[in-house]
């Protein structure tokens, strides 16, 4: 049987193409050769799961350890009823044990424990019958929360000097968070991570890294290898550029194209086939994208998400909490010079679901395809001057229930050009962190009056005069026109919307524009809203 792109669950060998665990996680063996106990985190849907199962497997078949990953969501309706919490923790333990190891290496019946130490003398039972060093990998750990979360986390600590022989040789603890966040849900105190930490024994934190480029390639590759079908070079370079190779993505962007799209394994894939799956998957906001957006209105990932958008000059405090945790949602990466949204993919989905609701109830909300010239091309200016009409009749009850309010204007916009084009073209995003400003590349299809398919593509620069702020024309122009250069295009529009009060009212009567050169020459179109 052919094997497939996976995008629920974990991972199965035989079914599923997949990136060997060792490449994702090459410090665990060590880690466990040395009796370690560490702490690995990833964003939801990295394949981290997938990539326990098949380290404990690889060490369970060495025939050195007796390795099983645990999952400790069993215990999350319980979190202050440390007894009910554990005991569904340990039936659950024990059917994984039941499935994945060898008769001999599975756990004797559970002791008969007070309930906060039960499941500390339950492992440790485990680790004095069992024939080799145990090694528990704790998945999920944390869904726990409150009182349970701490007296698992300390019972492990306290069993922690047995070890190999009295307890577990190696434990991981295996989640979303870092451990400074487990200390959050145990009631601690996240800017101490001295003693008294519930866990303070981890020698070490690993994040499980999303895919590279050559894991990409290697991971499609098995698809060809399977089928006889090609990815070009294009479309996989696109396919990382989208997702900067986020597991869940990277997989969805596939399955989309072979099993929904069905593009015919005769037929070579390419970046077109990767365009059409990206707007799919942005349009349709499968479980996976629904729930990593929903902790937007999360006030920690707003204040982290919102000057992103905007485009504002932010120095984060690369220890904050804030920046840490909405790092571990996976909602945004660190680069060398400043912080950003984790993916394009994930940028349209953001300001999609920000714009969700915006329109409903308000007239002027576009219908799809209502800008078209007589010769197909999308009328930019004619959508420019309507939108502007919409935004100055709509801007006070737009603005009233926005969490985001300081993006509420490049949002709305972003909305309105999505409704415009739906179907029939793309609207790319990119946040010019730290200039103020939102870079938009709009690609129109058509069809020319020879009946040649054409693609317009026009760029937008959108920023905000703020009170106090020194007017941002010259910048937009400066940094417009850099942005056309890298495009090849030679015109491009600058939206600027003023929001200074005294000011706000004489641009709303003045729904025109106004064109000027850039310093190498482009024309620049300026439309003040």
């Amino acid at each position: 049987m052919t094997r497939s792109f996976n995008t629920t669950g974990p991972c199965v060998p035989i079914d599923h193409y997949m990136i060997p665990a060792p490449a994702r996680l090459p410090e665990v063996p060590d880690l466990v050769e040395d009796k370690k106990y560490f702490v690995i985190h990833a964003p939801r849907q990295s394949g981290k799961t997938t990539a326990l199962r098949a380290l404990a497997a690889e060490l369970t078949t060495s025939g050195r350890h007796a390795a099983v990953v645990l999952s400790m969501e069993a215990g999350q309706p319980w979190p202050d009823d440390v007894g009910a919490a554990t005991r569904a923790i340990l039936g659950r333990a024990r059917r994984a044990a039941r499935t994945n190891l060898p008769a001999e290496l599975r756990p004797p019946p559970w002791p008969d424990s007070w309930d906060e130490v039960l499941l500390s003398d339950a492992f440790a039972a485990w680790a004095e019958a069992c024939p080799r060093p145990l090694v528990l990998f704790l998945d999920e750990i944390d869904s726990l929360a409150g009182r349970t979360m701490l007296s698992v986390l300390r019972q492990l600590r306290d069993g922690f000097a047995d070890r190999p022989t009295g307890f577990p040789a190696s434990v991981a603890l295996c989640g979303l968070r870092d451990i400074r966040d487990y200390k959050i849900a145990a009631g601690g105190d996240p800017t101490r991570l001295t003693s008294p930490s519930p866990f303070n024994i981890a020698v070490t934190s690993l994040r499980l890294s999303d895919f590279t480029i050559d894991e990409v390639r290697a991971l499609y590759g098995q698809h060809t290898t399977d089928t006889g079908q090609r990815f070009t070079s294009q479309a996989v370079e696109y396919a990382y550029a989208l997702t900067m190779g986020q597991p869940w993505l990277v997989n969805a962007l596939a399955y989309e194209i072979v099993n929904r799209i069905k593009v015919p394994t005769t037929v070579t894939i390419t970046g077109e086939h990767v365009d059409e799956a990206a707007e799919r998957i942005t349009v349709a906001r499968e479980t996976h994208l629904d729930s990593l957006l929903d902790k937007l209105r999360d006030s920690r990932v707003r204040r982290i998400i919102e000057p992103i958008l905007a485009g504002t000059q932010v120095r984060f405090d690369p220890f904050a909490d804030d920046l840490a945790y909405t790092t571990d949602l996976g909602l945004i990466r660190r680069t060398a010079t400043t912080v950003e949204i984790a993916n394009p993919i994930y940028r349209n989905v953001i300001t999609r679901v920000l714009a969700d609701g915006l329109f409903e109830g308000i007239l002027g909300a576009p219908r799809p395809r209502s800008f078209i010239l007589p010769d197909g091309r999308l009328d930019l200016p004619g959508l420019l001057t309507r939108f502007t009409d919409f935004w100055h009749r709509s801007e006070d009850i737009l603005e009233a229930d926005e969490p985001y309010r300081e993006v509420t204007p490049h949002v709305t916009l972003l909305g309105y050009l999505d409704r415009a084009i739906n179907g029939s073209g793309f609207v790319d995003r990119e946040y010019g962190v730290g200039r103020g400003a939102l870079d938009l590349l709009i690609r129109w299809t058509y069809t020319e009056p020879d009946g040649r398919p054409a693609v317009q593509r026009e760029a937008l620069e959108v920023k905000t005069h703020r009170p106090g702020d020194k007017d941002p024309t010259k910048a937009g122009v400066s940094q417009l026109d850099g942005y056309l250069l890298r495009l090849g295009l030679s015109a491009g529009h600058l939206v600027i919307f003023d929001q200074r009060p005294a000011e706000r009212k004489r641009v709303a009567t003045k729904l025109g524009s106004e064109t000027t050169t850039s310093p190498s020459g482009r024309t620049i179109t300026i439309v003040r809203i």
